[in-house]
């Protein structure tokens, strides 16, 4: 889509300035994985939480751990295990002898950018304390109801579930999840600049350097920024039309939900402000299509078996979608 004639309606220069500040902060450790990096700056912007899959060892917690590091916010990790209950999420009441009643004592889930680590190692149990506080950004307790901080992020990692150990996360949480990004192993020449980095780091730390480029009321700002950037209903339609089509596709068992929807176009709003403009075009929309779909559809048994992909099913619906020009 062309609009070089039309004039900036919304001013993206403080949104551009510290995208590039982030961008540059995680490249002096990350090695390659632009799109990665650009999808979770994405997901920050459009108010969305964040699930980063990939194999051990490619920088799946380093990645988030960079991220929060260059917010300055309060962050919290958790390290999901089969064992967690979720009082160790939420939190829990204790017993306080000197007012002779029970406080709250809040969980690690009370911060602004919060890293869960491995989550499907946790059992359904576990990741069901999830639901609430992904979905409406608080946790009810004991008939009290406790408003998480603004901003509220979920960054979370796993590994494929075909790793031994692990459970399949519920469909209820999945689709509360804005992306699902996928970490590939890095390129030959990637590796190379890994080794060679790593040979070279003289300190053992690598996040001692970094320095926040972000404060919380600065990314609440951007976000509002975002949200109003212009996109055509043409384009609207068009995001629509992906949705329903994976309704009504005999490769997938569970389609998107109106969730998907309205995800879809908040994260082409986002990577459209990323890029500098202030209009959304049918690129961005196809580009956010797969992190957006590739957890939230469920491809049917017979598809499974025969080693078809979610993003090979999302493409060729794009593909007999007929684009907005």
């Amino acid at each position: 889509m062309e609009n070089e004639n039309f004039e900036q309606r919304t001013d993206l220069s403080k949104l551009s300035s510290a995208v590039a500040q982030i961008k540059a902060t995680l490249s002096k450790i990350i090695v390659g994985q632009q799109q990665v990096i650009d999808l979770v700056i994405a997901g920050i912007l459009a108010d969305g939480h964040i699930l980063i899959e990939g194999v051990p060892g490619v920088a799946k917690t380093l990645t988030a751990k960079l991220i929060a590091k260059a917010v300055d916010v309060k962050y919290s990790r958790i390290q999901f295990t089969p064992d967690l209950m979720p009082s160790d999420v939420l939190g829990t009441s204790v017993f306080n002898p000197q007012t002779a009643g029970f406080e709250f004592k809040r969980g690690p889930v009370f911060g602004n950018i919060i890293l869960i680590d491995e989550i499907n190692r946790a059992p359904a149990k576990t990741q069901s304390a999830l639901f609430e506080v992904m979905e409406e950004r608080q946790i009810t307790m004991d008939s009290h109801t406790y408003k998480m901080d603004e901003p509220f992020i979920v960054l979370a990692t796993q590994n494929p579930v075909e790793q031994e150990g692990t459970y399949r996360l519920p469909e209820a949480q999945l689709d509360r999840f804005l992306f699902k990004i996928e970490i590939k192993y890095p390129s030959l020449e990637e590796e190379i600049a890994i080794v060679t980095q790593q040979h070279q780091q003289k300190t053992a730390d690598q996040l001692s350097d970094i320095k926040p480029v972000l404060g919380g009321e600065d990314i609440i700002a951007l976000r509002q920024l975002v949200r109003a950037l212009y996109v055509e209903p043409k384009i609207l339609a068009f995001a629509a039309q992906i949705i329903h089509e994976t309704r009504n596709n005999r490769s997938i068992y569970l389609g998107g939900s109106p969730r998907a929807s309205l995800a879809i176009v908040n994260a082409a709003k986002a990577i459209a402000a990323i890029n500098g403009r202030d209009f959304v075009t049918p690129d961005d929309i196809i580009l956010v299509a797969a992190p957006v779909l590739r957890h939230r559809i469920m491809l049917t048994p017979d598809k499974e078996m025969e080693g078809v992909l979610p993003d090979d099913v999302i493409a060729q619906i794009i593909q007999k979608i007929e684009i907005p020009r």
